[in-house]
């Protein structure tokens, strides 16, 4: 591992990345708000093609040259240089907030693969809002990295503005008026916005963008898989919430086994529900269009569960509860770092965080809703646990009016 330095640059070559490879970047800052992104930028060092900025509301760039999983403090871009255009000439990773400025940062870093790493800390800037952390640019016929380390003062709209981008506006999307014959094509804009719905009650509807419905729509849960070391008495380890619920003591693994799922009732009156308890994955390309795509048990994979919804159908969904709850590991939601968020194609991220606080294990998160055709998001936050032969999930299911016939399950 090559320790590089601020202003140090190298040959990819030289480090032994001839092929794809993940830059990782580590961006330790408390409580304070850091996003992360990857400018694809040209010759003159400007975002001529807006599909080239990678971020939370554009996690891939064509042809997949550059991806990216988002996991708290940690956010992995995946790098396939090879499938750049001629035209990209630079790829900058950047970070930004707007809540505090980077001298807040701890011990940070930017890694490529195995190969190199370029440490930083708050001590490097002053009140800079934002910091060009490194970039891979093309030299001499040859690929490189320069660990850049510089502040900037404005966040991520200054950065986008800096690099040539244009933001779209940050209001609720306008009737489309009737194109003027003969004009251009306007240029695509750059969505920022992300929704956050800070209180239980919160709403936010999303229009559809064509006839063609909401696409593919991925409902994301992630939280922190170190969250359980230390947090609670050996007691209430000692059992977890398939235990509570059907007397079987969970394991003492150390991680935490965090579950999504759902409730779900279609137009034509059918309701059931999608989780891992009980095997109950769903189907994507038919009824429900709704699929649950795995169970990470420790929360260690990077992308956390997700729960995919077929928004080309969503006339055929009446309404979606989304829950999570704790199977085994962490006994309290708050230091889960849970969040979930709920991304659309064309519409700003949606996101929902579990910032309170329950001994009960089951948590409902938000309801998706149909609204004359438009996708209402609303954030709940409300916690159930058993009680007598009444579980978490009746519970729930009762307070919200699914009628489900509910029975004792397990995932293995």
């Amino acid at each position: 591992m090559t320790n590089f330095t601020r202003g140090q640059k190298g040959k990819l070559a030289d480090l032994g990345l001839n092929g794809p490879f993940a830059v990782t970047l580590d961006i330790v800052s408390g409580s304070m708000e850091v996003d992360v992104s990857c400018f694809g930028v040209d010759a003159a060092g400007k975002l001529s093609d807006d599909r080239y900025m990678v971020f939370y509301n554009q996690k891939s760039a064509p042809d997949n040259a550059v991806t990216v999983e988002l996991n708290g403090p940690r956010s992995t871009f995946q790098v396939d240089l090879s499938r750049l255009p001629a035209s990209i000439d630079k790829l900058v990773f950047t970070a930004a907030t707007e809540q505090g400025s980077m001298r807040a940062l701890g011990n940070s870093s930017m890694a490529l693969g195995q190969a190199a790493t370029f440490a930083f800390t708050g001590n490097d800037f002053q009140d800079e809002k934002a910091v060009i952390i490194g970039e891979l640019y093309r030299r001499d016929g040859s690929w490189r990295f320069g660990a850049v380390g510089q502040g900037f003062a404005g966040g991520l709209a200054a950065l986008l503005k800096h690099f040539g981008g244009s933001e779209a506006a940050s209001s609720s999307p306008a009737p489309v008026p009737a194109p003027a014959p003969a004009a251009p094509p306007a240029a695509n804009k750059i969505s920022l916005s992300k929704i956050r719905l800070e209180k239980r009650g919160d709403k936010i509807s999303l229009d559809k963008r064509d006839s063609g419905g909401y696409g593919r729509i991925r409902v994301n849960l992630n939280w922190n898989q170190n969250a359980s070391q230390g947090q609670a008495p050996a007691s209430k380890l000692d059992t977890g919430f398939l235990g509570k619920l059907f007397n079987k003591p969970a394991a003492r693994s150390g991680g935490i086994d965090l579950d999504i799922g759902c409730l779900f009732e279609m137009s034509n009156g059918s309701k059931s529900a999608v989780q891992a308890l009980g095997n109950s994955w769903g189907a994507y390309d038919r009824p429900p269009y709704i699929h649950l795509e795995g169970d990470d048990r420790t929360g260690s994979v990077s992308s956390g569960e997700n729960i995919f919804i077929n928004g080309t159908h969503f006339d055929q969904i009446k309404r979606v509860l989304v829950y999570a709850f704790i199977y085994e590991g962490v006994p309290n939601w708050a230091a889960t770092d849970g969040v979930v968020t709920i991304e659309i194609p064309g519409q700003p991220t949606v996101e929902v965080r579990l910032d309170t606080d329950s001994p009960h294990a089951m948590c409902a998160i938000a309801m998706l809703e149909n609204h004359g055709g438009n996708l209402q998001v609303t954030k709940l936050v409300e916690y159930f646990g058993g009680q007598g032969k009444i579980t978490a999930h009746q519970a729930m299911d009762e307070r919200y009016n699914f009628g489900l016939n509910w029975k004792a399950g397990r995932k293995d």
